[in-house]
């Protein structure tokens, strides 16, 4: 009866969302999960939901938006990051990366896209000269400079992937990926002071990236030994 009674509570205050989010769980059909949101949700109060609903709430609400939403919502997502719960935080990096290359027109997005497809290649001289086009078009989207900040990390080009990067932070604060390989650039070129600045800087904003983690705990270890 007791658990009857707290069920019975639970779905009289809890959104319709989460209902669709239980039933994702039980059946791991994605395309129903969003299908149902779609129909009854705006971008708008999927937004205020990540921020202020319950657990569930919050996380159905963070899938979503990584799926049904574009780059408009960078901010709440990049708040889902830091959120109490870590099931909301690892929905949140997910969804995220997601709408990062969802930003300005059609011709940018299929351009961002094939830089990423460059980039899982490797051919890293190839995606470089591509972002530098979305760059050159379009130098408001923070996603091209992290690509060829990447891309020129890769080269061994470590200046230029800093430099990169960090323009990249300027125009989308939340970009942990941008601050990470910021590290690791610092980090080569034997800069280790600016290197843990930079992963501290990315954990801060992803603190689910256990690898860059234990950098900045081994980089530390390394400084206060010098």
């Amino acid at each position: 009866m007791a658990t009857e009674l707290i069920m019975s509570e639970r779905h009289r205050h809890d959104p319709l969302l989460v209902e669709y989010y239980d039933q994702f769980l039980d059946d791991n059909n994605l395309s129903a999960f969003l299908r149902h949101v779609s129909n009854r949700y705006y971008v708008g109060t999927l937004e205020r939901l990540a921020l202020n609903g319950e657990r569930m709430a919050r996380r159905a609400a963070v899938l979503a938006l990584g799926r049904l939403s574009d780059y408009q919502s960078n901010h709440v997502l990049g708040r889902a990051l830091v959120d109490l719960d870590r099931g909301v935080r690892v929905l949140a990096e997910s969804a995220i990366a997601l709408i990062w290359p969802r930003v300005g027109l059609a011709i940018h997005q299929r351009r961002l896209g094939a830089v990423e497809e460059q980039l899982d290649r490797g051919d890293y001289d190839r995606a470089s000269q591509l972002a530098g086009k979305i760059i050159q078009d379009a130098p408001w989207i923070a996603q091209s400079w992290y690509q060829r900040g990447k891309a020129f990390f890769h080269l061994g080009q470590y200046e230029a992937a800093t430099r990169d990067c960090h323009q990249a932070l300027e125009i989308n604060p939340y970009h942990f990926q941008a601050a990470s390989v910021m590290g690791q650039a610092y980090e080569t070129q034997h800069n280790l002071v600016a290197a843990l600045e930079a992963f501290r800087r990315a954990l801060r904003l992803n603190p689910n990236m256990e690898e860059v983690r234990a950098r900045v705990i081994q980089l530390q270890r390394t400084l206060k030994n010098q």
